[in-house]
């Protein structure tokens, strides 16, 4: 995989080996990123990390920190070597937690953006649901959900753009 663009633009990281992760494609993380635009300063959760690409992405773009959260073991040593790797370890805090249980135990930590890739096949809409608290008012929470489910609805949240990629689409929030 490869950073998209900012100060690590075009430096290589590494993606983990197995199917229990599926790593954002370049496209998606570019659409995220285009749509977002400059989030310079900004503090970032990658929910449901897998290789780290959000994080590390926000990070070459600006950001002020990121805080990667993964459950799977292998992944998570992918994205700390990543971090490493690329310099990060300041700016980029990686834990091995599950996302649900991480919520329910930090409450109220929050951040400008919120980013969650949930694997499809187990999808937990109360989870998906309960990340919001984590988003700051007026900040943005993304979402990215199989292409053809019908996009989720919050009642703290309102849709601020979608951006449908075939298989995948990516709902854009803005916290109430």
């Amino acid at each position: 995989m490869r950073v998209i663009a900012g100060q690590l633009g075009g430096r290589m990281f590494e993606s983990p080996l197995g199917h229990r992760t599926h790593p954002m494609s370049e496209k998606a993380r570019g659409a995220i990123f285009n749509a977002l635009g400059d989030v310079e300063g900004l503090t970032f959760l990658d929910a449901y990390s897998g290789s780290g690409a959000i994080a590390v992405e926000a990070m070459s773009r600006g950001a002020a920190s990121a805080l990667a959260i993964e459950v799977d073991i292998e992944a998570v040593k992918t994205i700390s070597a990543n971090v490493k790797a690329l310099g990060l370890e300041e700016y980029v805090q990686v834990l091995r937690k599950n996302i649900s249980g991480w919520s329910r135990n930090n409450q109220n930590r929050q951040f400008d953006i919120v980013v969650a890739d949930p694997p499809y096949d187990d999808i937990r809409p109360n989870v998906l649901e309960r990340l919001l608290q984590h988003v700051k008012p007026g900040g943005i929470y993304v979402l990215s959900w199989p292409g053809k489910e019908k996009v989720r609805e919050f009642a703290t949240a309102e849709v601020v753009a979608h951006k449908p990629l075939g298989d995948i689409q990516l709902v854009f929030y803005r916290k109430n």
